[in-house]
């Protein structure tokens, strides 16, 4: 047939799976009945060994459309604990065309750009819908060729699914979807702080004579639930003790957010130091910081180590060191060691096999 579609219209270009597509989409809809595919395919072949390929071909065409009728119009099957008013509420042909656009655009998408499918509870609504589609799907795994393909119409038909029961769909992608994910718990902590350090501010205005309403009304619900009043003589101490509360809670929950940061560093070094030692390598390398200013100049750099290396200095050690020399006097010094290499070869082929000496069992003295 692509073969073929060339000839009849030279100005369209078209490929194998997208005629294949359209063909299956006239065969689904019911555009033409086997009479009038029949009457097409003898105008587009006109010689008498094509016309009789055309009559197969018919027959096929004929044989298919019987077998996608019967697949589409197939009742949903609901087992007697599903509520039947779900499958009556099924409109098969919206769902039909939701399918047949769900895997013309998988089959268009690139395998990284795919949206990440979320996970589907086991509802009666959601068994309805993914047996209503059952059957739909018998036709497009019958004409797949390849498993690239079948991956294709099988992930079309997932993500038919979730757009029926209109479940969320990620925008990210499958090679971005976990990189940049913030656990929950670290957002809500990072709230927490914020609004401990807004606190902690209104608090310290109220402490430094501050009387607006707005602020007076967030230092009594600072104090809500405790018998602290503000017009009592140690309000001062009061702000005091609950600023350094809430410094303290800032703290811990700092602290938490840095061991979970640290964790998940040395987690994923790890395992990076399992898959691919370079890169790894290559992360904790610093990066080079090279100067914006004019060099040095040469002269200039000469005369300052000149200064420091090349000058004699005369250093006032301080009666100190007298002391140590005294002490020092009756010490005897030690007999230089002179090691052979004769000596080195006796030491180190005596131990046993498994056995290794340390440098105690190598130097000897005396």
């Amino acid at each position: 047939m692509h073969r073929l579609f060339p000839e009849l219209e030279p100005s369209v270009t078209v490929t194998e799976k997208n005629l294949a597509d359209r063909v299956r989409y006239i065969l689904r809809s019911n555009t033409f009945d086997v009479t009038e595919l029949e009457r097409l395919r003898r105008e587009a072949v006109p010689s008498s060994g094509e016309n009789a390929a055309a009559e197969d071909a018919a027959s096929q065409l004929a044989e298919q459309t019987a077998n996608v009728d019967a697949a589409v119009n197939t009742p949903v099957v609901v087992d007697s604990n599903d509520d039947g008013t779900v499958a009556q509420e099924l409109e098969l042909e919206q769902m039909r065309s939701t399918l047949e656009e769900a895997i013309v655009e998988t089959r268009s998408t690139p395998l990284e750009n795919r949206p990440r499918l979320p996970r589907l509870a086991l509802s009666k609504r959601n068994r309805a819908v993914v047996r209503a589609l059952n059957p739909m799907l018998v036709t497009y795994l019958e004409a797949s060729r390849d498993l690239c393909e079948m991956d294709s119409i099988l992930f079309g038909a997932a993500l038919a699914v979730c757009c029926i029961i209109g479940a969320k769909l990620s925008t990210a992608g499958r090679a971005t979807g976990q990189s940049s994910a913030i656990p929950a718990w670290r957002i809500r902590i990072e709230e927490r702080i914020a609004r401990a350090g807004a606190l902690i501010g209104r608090l310290i205005c109220f402490k430094s004579g501050n009387t607006r309403p707005r602020i007076v009304r967030t230092v009594r619900m600072a104090f809500a639930g405790t018998n602290v009043s503000l017009s009592q003589p140690d309000i001062t101490q009061k702000l005091t003790e609950r600023i350094d509360d809430l410094k303290q809670r800032i703290a811990a929950w700092g602290k938490r957010i840095r061991r979970y940061t640290e964790r998940s560093t040395r987690f994923n070094q790890n395992r990076l130091f399992q898959s691919d030692q370079k890169r790894l390598y290559k992360s904790l390398e610093r990066p080079i910081v090279s100067g914006t200013g004019p060099a040095p100049n040469q002269a200039d750099t000469v005369a300052f180590w000149r200064s420091l290396w090349s000058e004699p200095v005369n250093h006032n050690e301080g009666p100190w060191t007298e002391v140590v020399v005294s002490q020092c006097a009756d010490i005897m010094p030690m007999d230089p060691v002179n090691i052979k290499p004769d000596d080195v070869l006796r030491r180190s082929v005596g131990p046993r096999t498994g056995k290794v000496r340390g440098l105690t069992g190598c130097i000897t003295t005396g």
